[in-house]
């Protein structure tokens, strides 16, 4: 698969048509995650697209987005059989990025989903220097840190660091990467500063419970969910 797939994650409780949005949209540049129900998602943070109906055997649709905008900007369209103009304005209101009503053409469908990934493209391009993920709002640019909509401060060295974190998520970083990086041309920096460092920014980033930042003994540490 290659690396700059997008994944794309279906939420319809009809086999037939979760299958048929799956075998439109597969192709060399999406991959299709199918699920059936609620309980069934996990990490809706990998997902750069959410095609989600909105009557699931589960749960209601409605209240999933609302949870969803709490900690994604992810693009949802919303997939329902309910043509009254209430439910759209509901959908829209609560975050939505497009709404379709059933029954519906696959090829309109497609046509809507490249509209919506573009777009998002472009937005991604726009605020490179942004990150939305994990309950955190990290604004490069303006220097606006939020975790949970609660703004936080950091020094310049967290900055550095966290920004840094982001440019390369998943990907392990040596404690000599990041004190290269971090430490720019000063002669000597003790190492025990980017522990002190690391620690502070858990303490600032993570809520209680949660691990964002891992440490891989002997080697460095990896920003993950």
């Amino acid at each position: 698969m290659a690396q700059d797939k997008k994944i794309i994650y279906i939420i319809e409780d009809d086999v037939a048509l979760n299958h048929g949005i799956e075998l439109t949209l597969g192709n060399e540049a999406y991959e299709c995650r199918q699920f059936f129900s609620l309980g069934e998602i996990q990490h809706i943070e990998q997902a750069d697209l959410v095609i989600l109906d909105i009557n699931l055997p589960d749960g209601n649709g409605f209240d999933y987005l609302r949870q969803v905008r709490k900690i994604s900007n992810v693009p949802i369209l919303i997939l329902t059989a309910n043509d009254t103009e209430l439910d759209e304005v509901m959908g829209l209101t609560l975050g939505a990025d497009d709404y379709v009503t059933k029954p519906f053409s696959l090829m309109t469908l497609r046509l809507r989903v490249n509209n919506l990934l573009a777009r998002a493209g472009s937005r991604q391009a726009e605020h490179a220097n942004r990150y939305e993920k994990h309950g955190l709002f990290l604004d490069f640019d303006n220097l606006l840190f939020q975790r949970n909509g609660t703004e936080i401060e950091l020094s310049k060295t967290e900055i550095r660091l966290l920004k840094y974190f982001t440019e390369n998520e998943g990907i392990t970083l040596s404690r000599e990467k990041l004190i290269d990086h971090v430490w720019q041309n000063q002669q000597y920096v003790d190492e025990n500063a980017l522990s002190v460092s690391v620690k502070r920014l858990r303490d600032k980033i993570e809520s209680p419970g949660e691990r964002l930042i891992h440490t891989i003994y002997g080697i460095g540490y990896v920003l993950k969910g």
